[in-house]
């Protein structure tokens, strides 16, 4: 990667990341950790990238439901701008608990839909082998899978979560959940690449080995968003 901006971009949220951050200031650092094998957190926690740094310190955000969540750490002062970071990327949690069941932080509540998983458009061509192994441990079922989507030609197009539904169509479920939600124009772009490429519904998405895919997919953001 040249820089960190085209991979950012290619989370689909580039410039709601850069004003959050902005408004929470610099005084506080969080980092999302993307690896499986940080002895810090658990592996539930792990595979659902729910472990964040906050200035140092480990804090641990597992999903319970399909809107919930309970989170973990210290010191709980932390808790807002970690809660903020973790729905950047799980925007349909509503209601997050701490260990002791109390509510820390509630949304209003995002309505979920049904949505057959041949009528997803993906905005993204391939899917990482590593990551829809981990994903793979925690969706049992199809309201496990929760896609932000928006409409799209009749259909939907997926802004994220193409790991999950990649699993999902391996597992066989024709459904899973969705709810509406927003991205840039550069979006549709995205989409009529994927189409370029034969990708029409998540089952069309080509399985990459996780070196594979940092190249490839980081190299087209990075070329993508370079053209400008």
């Amino acid at each position: 990667m040249k820089n960190d901006k085209g991979l950012i971009l290619c989370y689909n949220k580039l410039g709601l990341m850069e004003r959050r951050r902005k408004e929470r200031g610099k005084a506080m650092e969080i980092k999302r950790i993307d690896a499986y094998d940080d002895p810090r957190f658990s592996p539930v926690v792990l595979a659902q990238h729910g472990a964040f740094l906050a200035e140092g310190l480990p804090f641990a955000v597992e999903i319970l439901s399909a809107g919930e969540a309970v989170i973990s750490g210290q010191p709980a002062a932390y808790y807002p701008p970690v809660i903020e970071e973790f729905r950047f990327y799980a925007e349909h949690i509503s209601r997050i608990y701490d260990k002791n069941g109390r509510i820390v932080a509630q949304f209003p509540p995002v309505e979920l839909f049904d949505v057959e998983i041949e009528a997803i458009q993906p905005s993204q061509f391939y899917a990482d082998a590593d990551k829809v192994a981990q994903v793979s441990t925690f969706i049992h079922k199809p309201e496990d899978v929760v896609i932000p989507l928006m409409e799209y030609e009749g259909r939907y197009l997926s802004l994220d979560g193409h790991t999950r539904l990649y699993a999902a169509n391996q597992k066989g479920f024709r459904k899973v959940k969705g709810f509406l939600s927003s991205a840039g124009d550069y979006i549709f772009a995205f989409a009529r690449e994927a189409q370029a490429r034969g990708v029409y519904t998540p089952k069309d998405l080509r399985l990459l080995s996780h070196p594979d895919y940092c190249v490839l997919w980081h190299q087209f953001c990075d070329d993508f968003f370079g053209r400008g």
